[in-house]
């Protein structure tokens, strides 16, 4: 059976414009920004249509709710505008996942260690699973040191955010980015 997961649809915001507008006063802003006054509905509207503009309730909760005069194709253009700037500023940070396995050679522990390196200067946080299989299980001390070696490896960019622990047959411990005032700090601290 295949599951089909449906993405939220995105909430766009309404705004009641000319007629729409169920308040009897307004506090009517101008195109420019500038407060004009507490009009009532009446004459927000034939002021509006005067300018050619549309009168668009920007703040319905407020009292008197607040009402622009302005192009409404040309102000919803402008929304989106910032919300596609918002999205660009905001880094969301990943979690990357780096797989272990309990009895690694050197080499391969120090190309982990620098790929983890990579990541967490990057601002993401890293994963390290150290994958048991068949009687390794038996062992679990040999994961517990590889993890133990890469965590103090990393001890410099990064600090602990989850301890190690089972999940099945897995060891996970999980490592966040160390925020430069965190690393000045411990630097402080070695140097007295």
């Amino acid at each position: 059976m295949i599951k089909r997961h449906k993405k939220k649809p995105e909430t766009k915001k309404y705004y009641r414009t000319n007629e729409r507008i169920f308040a009897h006063t307004l506090r009517v802003l101008g195109s420019d920004g500038k407060q004009i006054g507490v009009l009532s509905k009446f004459e927000a509207l034939s002021k509006a249509r005067e300018l050619e503009l549309d009168l668009v309730e920007i703040a319905p909760n407020a009292k008197p709710p607040v009402a622009k005069i302005i192009d409404f194709n040309k102000f919803l253009y402008q929304e989106e505008k910032k919300k596609k700037e918002e999205k660009k500023k905001a880094k969301s940070s990943e979690t990357k996942e780096l797989r272990l396995g309990p009895f690694m050679d050197d080499h391969d522990l120090q190309v982990i260690i620098k790929k983890a390196t990579e990541f967490l200067q990057d601002n993401n946080k890293v994963k390290l699973v150290v994958k048991f299989k068949g009687r390794q299980i038996q062992h679990p001390e040999f994961g517990e040191k590889i993890i133990d070696r890469v965590a103090e490896a990393l001890f410099h960019v990064s600090k602990i955010e989850k301890e190690r622990h089972f999940e099945g047959r897995q060891l996970i411990a999980i490592l966040s980015p160390e925020r430069k005032k965190d690393v000045k700090e411990k630097n402080q601290e070695i140097s007295k």
